[in-house]
């Protein structure tokens, strides 16, 4: 009897000290039992940014998206700084100013819900050769490549999207160009004018198209980051397999 207490005890202390072994190893090889492959870091890469832009353009996309987000609203273009400094000289000038604000703001919102094919599509022909020091490059290191990569494709590509949104009637049934116009032809009529001259007030000619292209892909970029960031902390962020193995390699560092 005492023998076979002790095989007994023996037989525990092994099993306890072999899951603890065990389990050392299913950490460093993954869940399926073998090191995660180049390729598979590259897919898992490829699928957090693929969660990233299905996000930003969900949280985007929404009403007030743009607008209630202190960091990411949409102001008026810097070359617009004569209007506020003028504004008082602008009849109707400050309700002119909120409603192109709104209006700028609402066309980018609709513009990023045409963005995901378009990122999507940057996505799948990226080539990620040095998929492991992505991985390991720290935060926001894909969402860093995909924007180096790809930026001025993925302006071509979106410009048109931005310039359809602008011609929308989003505000009072006003598009964003027209609200624009009615601000600009407004303060460019003071401008023109004797006091204006005398002022130094000089007309204002603003690109929108290209101004809310680059603050909506801006936008985008700084949401993929961000969700980026969430699936390398915290496990729960992970929504598939290939995230959870991929990105599980970083939570002993």
């Amino acid at each position: 009897m005492q023998i076979k207490k002790l095989l007994l005890a023996g037989l525990i202390v092994f099993t306890f000290s072999s899951c603890a072994e065990l389990l050392q190893v299913a950490n460093t090889l993954g869940t399926s039992g073998l090191p995660v492959s180049e390729a598979e870091n590259s897919a898992g890469l490829k699928s957090s940014l693929d969660v990233g832009i299905v996000n930003a353009v969900n949280i985007l996309g929404a009403e007030n998206g743009f607008m209630n987000d202190a960091v990411l609203k949409i102001l008026l273009p810097p070359e617009a700084k004569p209007i506020i400094d003028n504004l008082k000289l602008i009849p109707g000038g400050q309700d002119l100013v909120n409603r192109a604000i709104l209006s700028l703001n609402r066309s980018a919102e609709d513009a990023v819900k045409e963005a995901t094919p378009i990122f999507k599509r940057a996505i799948t022909s990226m080539s990620i050769q040095d998929a492991t020091g992505i991985l390991f490059g720290g935060e926001n290191a894909a969402t860093n490549y995909l924007k180096k990569k790809t930026y001025t494709d993925l302006v071509n590509a979106f410009a048109p999207k931005v310039a359809n949104s602008l011609s929308k009637p989003l505000v009072a049934n006003l598009s964003t160009n027209e609200s624009w116009n009615s601000l600009t032809s407004a303060y460019n009529q003071v401008a023109k004018s004797p006091v204006g001259v005398i002022g130094n007030m000089k007309p204002i000619n603003v690109n929108l198209e290209t101004y809310v292209t680059q603050k909506a892909l801006d936008a985008l970029f700084t949401k993929v980051a961000y969700e980026e960031n969430l699936i390398r902390k915290d496990p729960k962020a992970r929504v598939n397999t290939i995230l959870q193995r991929v990105f599980g390699q970083l939570d002993n560092r």
